[in-house]
């Protein structure tokens, strides 16, 4: 599970999805959230199917598969995105950031449900060790505001945005997925998700908006084609090869390193609490993540 290429891709993802954190507080402000997410989808997908295209890769999909690619579109890049952005309406940011950090544990229920995907006992061990860690590492951020009302209702977006988060991993790494051509069926994916939110953008925010700020058009640029073509290209392959839950770990070291950038460019303090819970999800990452000890030869 961890060898050489599943190392390297966790760190490019954690340092990609890490830095988003800074660049999507650019994003926000003038133009409504919708457009913004309309936007980086429909450039990642163009960006995605272009790539294919000058390498080589064929962008045909099959007909049978068009159902698909359009259901987990929705689920990933449409509901999810969506719902999070208007669940920090209601509630601080550390909760949906506690929420993402725990998507292995649908992961792996839906996983075992639909595909028969079972996960080891050091997985759920390392697991708990982490979520307390996480629990810790954003302890002075989970202030509930005074509106019970607001409250649930931010922690109801949040939970079906983690949900259809969830159900899109797994259908990932289902055999349906596997049977599609990975990068131009993502691509696609991608292109369709920015249609269908610039649909409910217009529907819900009206004509479409932009910020004329460079930061903004800047980090478009770096969340559609990175975080977005890139980063979801190197995750999905991770679902596939690892599963969709040990994958879903990612969400362990990425708000440990937007914390770090937010160290470096926000001035964000660390407490001693926040500094040991970062330090036991890492912990709790090495434990769940390390490879079964292998067993001695028998001499014969």
């Amino acid at each position: 599970m961890t060898g050489p290429r599943t190392v390297a891709q966790f760190l490019l993802l954690s340092l990609i999805w890490g830095s988003t954190w800074l660049v999507i507080k650019l994003q926000l402000g003038v133009v409504d959230p919708t457009w913004s997410v309309a936007y980086r989808f429909l450039l990642a997908g163009i960006v995605l199917l272009g790539w294919c295209r000058l390498a080589g890769v064929s962008l045909s999909v099959p007909r049978a598969g068009w159902g698909f690619l359009g259901t987990f579109a929705v689920l990933q890049f449409v509901l999810n995105f969506n719902l999070i952005y208007r669940a920090e309406l209601y509630i601080p940011s550390g909760l949906p950031a506690v929420a993402f950090a725990l998507l292995m544990v649908p992961n792996a229920a839906l996983a075992f449900l639909f595909l028969g995907l079972r996960v080891s006992r050091r997985f759920v061990g390392g697991s708990a060790i982490a979520i307390a860690g996480v629990g810790l590492l954003f302890a002075n951020e989970l202030q509930l505001p005074d509106d019970p009302a607001a409250v649930m209702l931010g922690l109801g977006l949040t939970a079906a945005a983690m949900l259809a988060a969830s159900a899109a991993n797994v259908m990932q790494a289902s055999p349906r997925a596997r049977a599609l051509p990975p990068l131009s069926g993502l691509g696609w994916a991608m292109l369709c998700a920015g249609l269908l939110n610039a649909a409910l953008a217009l529907l819900l925010a009206g004509p479409p908006q932009w910020d004329p700020r460079p930061e903004y058009a800047l980090g478009l640029l770096m969340l559609g084609v990175l975080a977005s073509a890139l980063a979801f290209a190197l995750y999905f392959d991770l679902v596939r090869r690892i599963g969709p839950a040990e994958a879903a770990w990612i969400g362990i070291p990425v708000p440990i390193i937007a914390m770090a950038l937010s160290t470096l460019f926000e001035g964000y303090r660390w407490s001693p609490m926040a500094a040991a819970g970062a330090l036991i999800a890492l912990a709790g990452l090495a434990i769940a993540l390390r490879p079964p000890p292998r067993r001695a030869a028998v001499q014969l």
